[in-house]
Formats: C-alpha cells, structure tokens, sequence
C-alpha cells in the first residue's frame, strides 16, 4: 500500500487536519493544525484541498519511509530535514522516493513543522474530521495516540483534488514565507470581560512584553510577565473560542488554541485576531510577545481575504 511508514515518531507526531468545528457542545476540543498558515500552505504548493490530512511535527527528530514514490511538502519549523542524508528546503514540494527515508532534526527556527503529501492521507474521520486530540482520546489512526514506531499513514490514491499536475520543485515565493522571530507582536480583538480590566490594566497590558513560558502546549500558551488584575474574579462559565486571551487569579495571561477546554470560568480579555496566531504556533519557550489593540475591520478583511484565497470551510 502507498504511504508513509513511521521509523520514529519524534518528539511529538500527530495527524491533523481543520479540526472538529461544532463539537464543543459535546465537551470535545476542535484539534486541528495549531499553525494554519504552514498547514494551508502544505496542501496548496501540492494542489490538495486544505481540509487534507497533514502530519504536524512538534520540535522534530521524526522519521518517515515512503513505500511508494510520492510528492510531498515541508511547511512550518526549521527542522534541518534530509532524505537518507541529503537536506531538502521547507516550502518548496519534492519526490520521495520508494524506500527513502524523510529526517526531521531538531527545530532551529519555528516550533511545528507540517508534512503534506500529493494527493493526502487516507485516515478515518471521526465526527467528520481525522484531526489527532490526544486529551479526547480522539482522532489520528489509533483513538487520538501520537504517530509511533510501524505505524502506515495511506496515501489517498484519489486524483480529483488536481494533484496530478504537480511537479517537484513548486515553491513558495520567498516574502510569503514566515520568519518566526524571537519576538512576536499580536493584534487583540477586545471582547468577553474586557470590560472588567480597568484602563491602566489594559495599558499595562499592550505596554508589557511577556515570555513564552515552559507550559505551553497545544492546549494553550502560557506567558511570563508582570500579572494583570482585573476587576472581577471568577465569572460564570463560558464557552471559549480560539486564540481566547484568559487571566487566571496568578495574573499571567493564557492564549487558549486548538485543544483547549470548551468551557472556561476566568475573565478573558478578548482574542488574539485569527490571522496572527500562526504567529504564537511557532513561538518557542522563551520567545517575546508583545500585543497590540486591533482595527477589527483590518483584521476582519484579512481573515476573509485568507479563507477565500485558500478556499476554506470557515
């Protein structure tokens, strides 16, 4: 059968796709690719549809052997990827070829990087979606486990989503291609309980530049800095959308993404606008943040330019 096998499962591999929309009533997280600039990216530069499976690597040391030839992609971190020993370029689709083995080090620049293949992966959608959400026991080949030693990811031998007129050698061009620095700047959607942060809280706030901490994770980032108060403690919960800026009593803020918790009781500020957070996927312990207060119509235009260029499903 076509695919990829598993030699090692690196630090942390995992199928993903979009993500389960509309399951949070069912207390399931969405899942999905927590960096959706790479995940998009992948899949066009291989004329899939962006609803195709990816293989998301966190922080690297993977490893992948093609059973059959195939096109693939690396989007997202700078893993230092090579086939049996030669480097090969993120952005920019390449063959596998049978028997080769795909290396991923560890990541130099970026936290996830995405592998696509021509064509996608063939896994079993659960509630219409394959996406891996390991704290549902949900999602990827096995009830949401992490890809691991033999595991065979299938190749979709369908043809209709127009990979077959795509070569090796298509590339992304070079300004669209992300730089993941050490210090981000992300644009807030004030909402939720903004109302409960007195307008020195909120100054203190954007005038602050907090650190990445150690316990961030798919579920959400957790940042480092002088503690913001707010006016109210606890509150009813809530549901809580993605990208979700939430104050905890400690007052280090805690930017919720794709396996977050459905619901929530601490007052959240707003949200960090949609088109930013692959900014915050990429950001490694130790990283800079800095936040700024958004214009909602720029923003809004943005997100609406991405998904119709893209063609997703949002």
């Amino acid at each position: 059968m076509a695919g990829l096998e598993v030699v090692h499962g690196g630090m942390l591999s995992l199928v993903q796709d979009l993500g389960r929309l509309g399951v949070g009533e069912h207390g399931l997280s969405q899942g999905g690719s927590v960096d959706l600039h790479a995940h998009c990216w992948a899949n066009y530069l291989l004329g899939n549809d962006p609803l195709s499976p990816v293989i998301e690597v966190t922080l690297g040391k993977a490893q992948f052997r093609a059973t059959e030839s195939c096109l693939v992609v690396i989007t997202g971190a700078e893993m230092s990827a090579t086939v049996d020993g030669t480097p090969v370029s993120n952005w920019q689709s390449f063959m596998l070829n049978k028997g080769q083995v795909l290396s991923f080090g560890f990541a130099r620049k970026g936290l996830r990087a995405y592998l696509a293949v021509a064509g996608g992966f063939e896994v079993a959608d659960t509630l219409g979606s394959c996406a891996t959400v390991q704290r549902n026991q949900m999602g990827g080949l096995s009830k949401g486990s992490p890809l691991d030693k033999g595991d065979l990811l299938p190749i979709s031998p369908s043809e209709a989503s127009g990979n077959s007129n795509r070569t090796a050698g298509q590339s992304l061009a070079y300004h669209y291609i992300p730089e993941y620095a050490d210090t981000i700047t992300l644009r807030v959607i004030e909402s939720y309980q903004h109302a409960l942060f007195s307008k020195d809280e909120k100054a203190a706030f954007y005038r602050n530049v907090y650190t990445v901490s150690q316990e961030t994770d798919r579920m959400g980032c957790r940042l480092e800095g002088q503690a913001v108060s707010t006016l109210a403690g606890g509150i009813v919960s809530e549901g809580i959308a993605l990208g979700a800026i939430q104050i905890p009593p400690n007052g280090q803020p805690i930017i919720l993404l794709n396996d977050r918790q459905t619901l929530g009781g601490y007052p959240k500020l707003g949200c960090v606008a949609r088109v930013d957070l692959f900014k915050l996927a990429q950001a490694k312990p130790g990283t800079s943040v800095q936040f700024v207060n958004a214009d909602f119509d720029e923003v809004a235009q943005e997100w609406l330019a991405y998904t119709r260029f893209f063609g997703l499903p949002l």
